[in-house]
């Protein structure tokens, strides 16, 4: 898979994003000074070990959480917006308008069907797909009347992903997707983010531990102690399904 960077404007510019927790001798700094720009259509991965910062700078691009010093902006629609001093409101419509998130643990109400799930956040949104739309997206379509304990693991994060989507997020931020799955299944997860990607054009970031997962990105951005130590851009892509670890 050939993996030129699209030129194309920025959807995130972070600039000396510092992130410290706590303070005097107890202070934890989990970033220190990160410089940052992801353009539109962009599939990134983070990869660095347990406490690199990685997860601290997704949750500050996806408006979960906010830095204690330098700028953090995304663009849509040819405005940009700052996310560091945005108030709970801006940021909470923000996330609910614009950000799809897939984390580790699914987070799916048992008691409803794989499309009922999907819909609690279509119901929401303010431009959605259908959610039997985006459950075929992500190659569910038959087991959208499915309830959750009736899926397997790697589905029920296909659903995960599904709900992500299905408001039409201009982009899709996934904290270890992969974590809690093998080899296989994991796969099988990566495939249908990668298609996500490819076919709705979706900037999408993904956190990773797991290096192998890096060569289906775009770019990759490895993090160390709170800062971006390694940029490296991927000639060429591996295909989701040639993955194994």
């Amino acid at each position: 898979m050939n993996s030129p960077i699209v030129h194309a404007e920025p959807v995130f510019m972070a600039r000396s994003l510092t992130k410290v927790y706590g303070e005097g001798d107890t202070a934890v700094h989990a970033l220190r000074g990160v410089d940052l720009d992801i353009v539109q259509g962009e599939f990134v991965v983070l990869l660095g070990a347990s406490g690199s910062g990685k997860s601290t700078l997704l949750n500050i691009l996806g408006g979960l959480d906010t830095a204690t010093s330098g700028s953090a902006c995304w663009t849509h629609a040819g405005q940009t917006h700052e996310l560091i001093g945005a108030d709970d409101a801006e940021l909470t419509r923000y996330r609910r308008e614009h950000v799809g998130f897939v984390f580790q643990f699914y987070n799916l109400i048992p008691s409803l069907t794989a499309r009922e799930n999907v819909a609690l956040v279509t119901d929401l949104a303010a431009d959605p797909m259908k959610p039997e739309d985006a459950l075929e997206l992500v190659g569910l379509g038959a087991r959208l009347n499915h309830f959750v304990a009736q899926l397997s693991g790697g589905e029920q994060q296909r659903v995960a992903i599904a709900r992500a989507i299905a408001k039409n997020p201009a982009v899709l931020l996934c904290d270890e997707p992969t974590g809690a799955l093998d080899c296989a299944t994991g796969v099988m997860v990566l495939q249908a983010i990668e298609h996500v990607n490819r076919e709705l054009g979706t900037t999408t970031v993904v956190i990773t531990h797991n290096a192998p997962i890096a060569e289906m990105a775009d770019r990759v951005l490895r993090l160390a102690d709170g800062r971006i130590v390694e940029t490296r851009v991927n000639t060429r892509k591996v295909a989701a399904s040639s993955l194994n670890w």
